[in-house]
């Protein structure tokens, strides 16, 4: 989160209405578009419907969408697509109990022999915390040696939800194989398509199910439903309405934590500092789904804003002595501490104070539990990893690859921000807490390596941290290294899976596991530069949800 430094080519443009007053959303019953909790655990009503179109009425809407899905046989394909494009379309969660039938008789195509029904069945049964083997389900599709069978490789429909499957993965050797094989021959294929299914192929391939935003591929699979002969008139307005409730909702929510920001000063105060209100506010956008956790998104906002501020001070512009009186203060937790620091950290490090401890006291009023000796901790825990950066830097001393990512993973911020998360959510860190340091650091984790592998270009940072790979190559100088970083990535993504897809043995709540997932899909939006170091999928995917 604090990995780097890049400023958006294109200015704030918001286009406010009144106050929404409408619960667009369910608190704790919906992490995503995608991941599907069991009903047992997340109970609740249906959402309230909001109306936006003077000729939409949303609620009729959502009364037409609910008698489709319940008036054909539960076991036919077409249902199964059916809520598979709600999936897609981040609509499902207005149709939970009906989702629920039909995904409990997708037990009938798990055995089918054909390739799109099977893994079809497959998927929406992991989404929905199902424990089905792939290496079973898939094995009739494969040769003796585990390879799947040519005879497959035409069945364009079939590989692609192969593929979509493939990502799914909690470390089954069978989707190893089907992404490399569904892959290979959809690519091969593109070139042969007609130009919509085609355009539709590409998109999937370079942002895969599962491992990218379902709110941006929603936009690109409402696209390819209205180019086919046959629609669903009813799901896809009710999708357009649900955007332009989002877009605007999350307008409103930049106009304030903009308003929070200038009124903060600190890019007056301290110049070198990043200026970024708005790519900071995409995290908690895209991380945590529904309008009911509003104001949770702009208080993590704040923290965010914050943990990218103390990064640059710590790289740009304090001394170390200045460091030292900083670290000191953050330890000692109280507002007196700021009269010894220098006057542009006095501003940064009261309202940090201040943002925190609202924070806590949210929690508390809302859950019966003051979260700030723990949150306080994570604030000197970030603090001394930068610390421990600075030493490193300022002796000479090259940490090995292992030393730099354990402290790498801290300095992303993320771990700091999903603990303030977590305690929002209502949780309680006095169980199993090793257990939810792991699950945190998956995500953190897959930031830091992608970061670190290259794909950032960050022209604007002045401080040098080294990078995972810099270190990696040091030590294995005719490794490959950026396979080896992929292969690590993909061994946190099989764990974040088997955390979340497996929900039925998990102790968090659905929407934290949401915000795990949606965050991790998220990195490759932040740090995907192209060679004239801008984010092109980041550009377009605010451009879709914000502009």
């Amino acid at each position: 989160m604090a990995a780097s430094h890049i400023s958006f080519s294109f200015p704030i443009q918001l286009h406010l209405v009144s106050p929404m007053t409408k619960n667009g959303g369910r608190r704790g019953c919906r992490p995503n578009g995608l991941f599907y909790p069991s009903p047992a655990m997340c109970r609740g009503t249906r959402p309230v419907p909001h109306a936006l179109s003077n000729d939409f009425d949303f609620q009729e809407g959502l009364t037409s969408v609910q008698a489709l899905l319940r008036q054909h046989p539960k076991s036919t394909r077409g249902m199964m697509a059916t809520v598979d494009h709600l999936r897609r379309l981040c609509l499902d969660h207005y149709f939970q109990d009906e989702i629920k039938i039909i995904v409990d008789s997708c037990v009938d195509h798990i055995d089918s022999d054909d390739l799109l029904d099977a893994t079809l069945s497959l998927r929406l049964m992991r989404e929905a915390g199902y424990h089905v083997s792939a290496d079973k389900v898939l094995q009739k599709f494969t040769n003796y040696n585990g390879d799947f069978k040519h005879a497959h490789s035409k069945d364009i429909t079939g590989l692609m939800s192969l593929h979509d499957m493939s990502h799914l993965n909690m470390g089954e050797a069978s989707l190893y194989k089907a992404k490399e094989f569904s892959g290979k021959h959809l690519r091969s294929a593109i070139k042969h398509l007609e130009p919509n299914l085609a355009r539709y192929v590409r998109q999937s391939l370079d942002h895969p199910y599962h491992v990218s935003l379902m709110q941006y591929k929603a936009r690109h699979h409402m696209s390819y439903l209205q180019s086919l002969p046959t629609t669903n008139t009813a799901i896809e307005k009710l999708a357009l309405e649900e955007f332009k409730f989002n877009k605007l909702f999350h307008q409103m929510e930049l106009q304030e934590v903009n308003r929070w920001w200038m009124d903060l000063g600190v890019a007056q105060e301290i110049p070198a500092a990043r200026d970024q209100i708005m790519k900071w506010y995409m995290w908690p956008m895209t991380v945590l789904q529904g309008s009911s956790f509003s104001r949770y998104r702009i208080e993590i906002t704040k923290i965010i804003a914050f943990v990218y501020i103390v990064d640059d001070i710590f790289d740009l512009v304090a001394t170390p002595e200045e460091l030292s009186l900083f670290n000191d203060s953050i330890k000692m937790w109280d507002l007196a501490a700021a009269d010894s620091l220098p006057s542009y950290m006095i501003s940064c490090y009261k309202n940090l104070y201040t943002v925190t401890n609202d924070i806590a006291n949210m929690a508390t009023k809302e859950h019966g539990r003051n979260p700030i000796s723990h949150l306080k901790k994570a604030w000197a825990t970030l603090f001394e990893g930068f610390m421990v950066e600075k030493k490193w830097l300022a002796s000479n001393q090259v940490p090995t690859s292992e030393d730099y990512l354990r402290n790498g993973i801290i300095t992303s911020g993320a771990p700091l921000v999903f603990l303030h998360l977590f305690f929002m959510l209502g949780h309680d860190l006095t169980k199993d807490s090793d257990h939810i340091q792991r699950v945190i650091s998956c995500p953190a984790k897959i930031m830091r390596l992608w970061d670190d592998m290259g794909s950032a270009k960050d022209e604007a940072q002045k401080g040098l941290d080294g990078s995972y790979k810099e270190f990696y190559m040091r030590e294995n100088p005719n490794a490959d290294a950026e396979e080896h970083i992929l292969q690590m990535i993909s061994g946190e993504w099989e764990e974040l899976n088997r955390e979340c897809l497996l929900s039925t043995r998990s102790s968090f709540s659905c929407s934290f596991l949401g915000a795990l997932l949606n965050f991790a899909r998220m990195v490759s939006v932040m740090y995907s530069y192209d060679d004239e170091k801008r984010l092109p999928v980041l550009e377009d995917y605010t451009r879709m949800l914000l502009l």
